[in-house]
């Protein structure tokens, strides 16, 4: 019986300390969008990192492979 009534405080204690993170967790909007990074990892937003050979954009690597694709002049 004498443990109860040390637990019962420490679990008030905890209690108000969950409550001031939660109001505080409120306040500063961290429950504002919860739909919004759900639904952002759905959107397809990896065609620009793409590479496309008809663009003219490219690393290092395509202006390689542009260079050994020309022909070779011999005399």
């Amino acid at each position: 019986m004498d443990v109860i009534y040390s637990l019962i405080p420490g679990m008030m204690f905890f209690g108000l300390i969950f409550l001031v993170v939660l109001i505080w967790a409120v306040k500063e909007g961290q429950y504002e969008d919860m739909e919004g990074n759900a639904n952002r990892i759905l959107l397809d937003d990896d065609e620009d990192m793409m590479e496309r050979p008809d663009d003219g954009k490219g690393g290092e690597a395509n202006q390689e492979n542009a260079e050994l694709k020309q022909p070779v002049e011999r005399r």
